[in-house]
C-alpha cells in the first residue's frame, strides 16, 4: 500500500475556499439592496451552525431540512451539514402542500431551517409533520417581524450567537449520506435521491475541469439555478472549494433584478434553466445599451434543452459562451456537458459547425458509463440515428431511491433515466424527449423537444411547447402552446412554414395554440403534464376532429 487512503469527505474541501480566500465576497441579493459577507465570516458561521445544530440534538446522519431560497444562510446550512456529518434535506419552497408533506415525513426531517418570507407556506403543515422539533427562521429585509405555530422557533441569528467558530468535523465513512434531494413526483409520490459524501466529493472536482464547466477562483459565479434543485446543480460545492465570489438572487428572480445583479457584481459564469435565459433575452433587446455584461463569459443551461437561436445569440450578441448540460435529481446532477470545442480536431470548424455540437446534450462526464438501449435492453448503435432509451451509472448516480424501492427504475446496474435519444458517432448526446413527452402519431415519434427549439427560432417567438394531443386515427398528434414576445404579431401559417425547412409535412403540429403563459414545474420547467390536463380540460378537440384542416 503506497499511497493514503484519505476518505473522500465533503468536510476535506469545505473549507478550503475560506483559507485561499477568506476575504473574498458571498453576497446575497436584497430588498434594496445586497447584503456582504467574506468567506472567512462565512465558514466561521458555519461551524457556529453546526455547533448549534449539534446542541438541538442533530446527530451524524439526522436529517436536517431547508426552506430557502440561493443566500448565503442557505450556504452555511450546506457547509454546516455536510461538515457535521448531517443531512442536508433541500426542501423545494414551489412544492404543493402535500409533497411538502410527504417528503418532510419521509425524511423524517427533525430540524428545519426556513427563510421567514416562505415560513407561511410551512405554517398549514402545523401538527401534521411529527419529526420535526424546531424550526430556525433567518430574516431578511422586512421580514423581521415573523410569527409561527410551528414547534419551538427560534431566529437564525440568536440560534448561532455565541457558539464557537471552530468545529471539529467528524472522520465518518466516505459513503456515509450527505444530501437528500427529491425529485418533482411526475407521478406518484415524489422520491428521494441520498448523496454521498463520495458522490459530491468526485462530481465536485469533475464540475471544476476545464472541459466541464471550468470553473476557477478567479470566477464570480451567480447560481440562479435553486439551491433546493439537485444541491444547485453542485455549483456551491464547487464555489465553496475554489473560493469563487458568490452572487446569490435570494427570492428575486425577475429578469430586470437577475440582470442588474449580474451586471454590478461583474459576474463573469451563471447557471439557470433556459425559461431564465429567454427573460434575459428579452429584456436586453428591449433596452439596448442599458446593461453592462461584459464581464459574462459563460452560461451553463440545463433543465430542458435551450433552443439552439438562444445559444447562438448569446454569442452572436454577447460573446457568452452557453454551455449545454444533461442530468437529472438521480444523477447528482451533472451528466453530459456540451462546449463550442471540446476538441482539438473541432478548432478547424467553422463557427456554424461548432454550434451545431453545442445543440447537443454533450459528451459524458469522466468516470460515468451511458448508452441507448431498444426495450429488450439491447445495446443500439451510435450513429446519430437510432433512438433509444438512456441509461446511466457511475460513482454519482443514483443506485436506488431513498426508502422507496423502485425496481423497473434501475437495470443490472444501469439507471433508467426516462429520457429518450441518440448517440452520434463523436460520441455526442441528442436528447429526443423524455418518453412521456414524445408524440406516437401512426407508429412514429416525433420529438416535441425538436418541434420547440424550432418553433423558438421564428422571429417574434419567445416560448413554444409542444405536446400530444390524443387521436382516434393516428394515436397522438401534436399541438403547440406558442408565446409572442411584447408587441409582436406572428401567423400560425409562419410558423408551420417555418417547420416544413426541418420537418416532414406529418410531423408539423396540426394547430398552434397562442397563449400568455405556460405552466411551469416547481423547476422552472415547462409542466407539460399540466398543459395536457389543461387542454383536456377545457374539452381541446384538435382541428381535424372539429372538421376543420390540419396544417
Amino acid at each position: 500500500m503506497a499511497m493514503q487512503h484519505t476518505p473522500l469527505l465533503m468536510s476535506n474541501i469545505l473549507d478550503r475556499g475560506a483559507k485561499v480566500a477568506p476575504n473574498e465576497e458571498i453576497v446575497t441579493l436584497t430588498e434594496n439592496g445586497v447584503r456582504r459577507q467574506t468567506y472567512k465570516e462565512t465558514r466561521d458561521r458555519s461551524h457556529q451552525l453546526a455547533h448549534a445544530l449539534a446542541g438541538a440534538g442533530i446527530k451524524i446522519g439526522d436529517r436536517v431540512g431547508t426552506f430557502m431560497w440561493n443566500g448565503s444562510r442557505h450556504l452555511e446550512a450546506y457547509h454546516a451539514c455536510a461538515g457535521m456529518g448531517a443531512v442536508l434535506h433541500t426542501l423545494n419552497v414551489r412544492l404543493s402542500e402535500k409533497d411538502l408533506e410527504y417528503i418532510i415525513n419521509h425524511a423524517e426531517d427533525q430540524i428545519i431551517i426556513a427563510d421567514a418570507d416562505v415560513l407561511p407556506l410551512l405554517e398549514n403543515l402545523k401538527g401534521k409533520i411529527p419529526t420535526v422539533r424546531k424550526i430556525v427562521v433567518a430574516t431578511e429585509e422586512g421580514f423581521e417581524g415573523w410569527a409561527t405555530e410551528l414547534p419551538d422557533p427560534v431566529d437564525y441569528e440568536a440560534f448561532i450567537a455565541g457558539q464557537p467558530t471552530e468545529y471539529e468535523w467528524p472522520q465518518i465513512d466516505e459513503n456515509s449520506p450527505m444530501g437528500l434531494c427529491y425529485t418533482s413526483g411526475t407521478t406518484g409520490n415524489p422520491k428521494g435521491v441520498e448523496y454521498e459524501h463520495r458522490s459530491q466529493y468526485l462530481h465536485t472536482l469533475t464540475q471544476c475541469m476545464t472541459d466541464s464547466m471550468g470553473l476557477s477562483g478567479a470566477d464570480t459565479v451567480c447560481g440562479i439555478v435553486p439551491m433546493f434543485h439537485a444541491m444547485g446543480w453542485g455549483i456551491p460545492w464547487s464555489a465553496l472549494m475554489l473560493g469563487c465570489k458568490q452572487v446569490m438572487p435570494h427570492r428575486f428572480m425577475d429578469p430586470a433584478r437577475l440582470i442588474e445583479l449580474m451586471s454590478s457584481e461583474k459576474v463573469t459564469l451563471s447557471a439557470g434553466v433556459p425559461t431564465i435565459w429567454q427573460g434575459v433575452k428579452g429584456l436586453y433587446e428591449a433596452n439596448p445599451g442599458a446593461y453592462d455584461l461584459s464581464s459574462l463569459s459563460r452560461l451553463t443551461c440545463g433543465g430542458s434543452s435551450p433552443p439552439p437561436s438562444l445559444i447562438r445569440w448569446f454569442w452572436d450578441e454577447l460573446d457568452v459562451e452557453m454551455i449545454q448540460g444533461w442530468g437529472m435529481t438521480e444523477t447528482s446532477p451533472l451528466a453530459t456537458l456540451s462546449r463550442r470545442v471540446m476538441k482539438r480536431s473541432q478548432l478547424s470548424l467553422s463557427e456554424d459547425e461548432q454550434f451545431e455540437n453545442v445543440a447537443k446534450a454533450g459528451q459524458l462526464m469522466p468516470g460515468l458509463e451511458l448508452d441507448i438501449f431498444d426495450e429488450e435492453f439491447n445495446r443500439l448503435p451510435h450513429d446519430g440515428e437510432t433512438v433509444g432509451e438512456i441509461l446511466v451509472r457511475g460513482p454519482w448516480i443514483c443506485s436506488e431511491y431513498f426508502n422507496n424501492p423502485q425496481p423497473d427504475k434501475f437495470h443490472d446496474g444501469w439507471l433508467i433515466t426516462g429520457d429518450v435519444g441518440k448517440i452520434d458517432p463523436e460520441e455526442y448526446l441528442i436528447i429526443a424527449d423524455r418518453s412521456k413527452d414524445l408524440v406516437k402519431s401512426g407508429g412514429e415519434w416525433i420529438s416535441s423537444v425538436d418541434l420547440e427549439n424550432h418553433i423558438v427560432g421564428v422571429d417574434g417567438v419567445a416560448q413554444a411547447c409542444v405536446v400530444a394531443q390524443p387521436h382516434p386515427k393516428w394515436d397522438e398528434r401534436p399541438v403547440a402552446l406558442v408565446i409572442l414576445e411584447a408587441g409582436k404579431e406572428v401567423a400560425q401559417q409562419t410558423i408551420l412554414q417555418h417547420c416544413e425547412t426541418a420537418f416532414a409535412k406529418w410531423q408539423l403540429p396540426d394547430e398552434i395554440l397562442f397563449v400568455d403563459t405556460i405552466p411551469l414545474t416547481s423547476t422552472g420547467k415547462m409542466d407539460k403534464k399540466v398543459v395536457r390536463a389543461d387542454l383536456e380540460s377545457k374539452g381541446y378537440q384538435l382541428p381535424s376532429l372539429r372538421g376543420e384542416a390540419t396544417g
